[in-house]
């Protein structure tokens, strides 16, 4: 995915440790953030919680990917029933098509921020 990216033009940060994401989020104030819910040492459902209830985090659009079914289903459900605070969520299942994630990276990057 970085590769693909970065062929794109898109200037890419990686994390390996979920416990630097809030923190490195809040610096960088990215125009996009990627977020596997799968990191080991942290919930990517609860770091999004947290981005979003953060008044500095919470304009960030956030592609949220996931192997899991269930978890991309609890996710959706957050989005949904939540719609204003999760504004600029997707919800993307692995596997998929790269096309189809850098279509969708551009959507996001070109929408309106409310």
């Amino acid at each position: 995915m970085r590769r693909v990216l970065e062929d794109e033009q898109y200037q890419v940060s990686i994390l390996q440790d979920g416990r630097d994401t809030i923190p490195r989020v809040k610096s960088q104030l990215p125009d996009l953030l990627i977020l596997d819910l799968k990191l080991g040492d942290v919930s990517g459902q609860d770091i999004l919680k947290h981005l979003k209830e953060d008044h500095v985090t919470e304009d960030i659009p956030v592609i949220v990917y996931t192997a899991a079914v269930l978890e991309a289903g609890e996710v959706s459900k957050l989005v949904t029933g939540d719609p204003v605070r999760y504004q600029g969520v997707h919800v993307v299942q692995k596997p998929y098509e790269l096309e189809s994630l850098l279509a969708l990276v551009q959507q996001v990057l070109t929408e309106p921020v409310s």
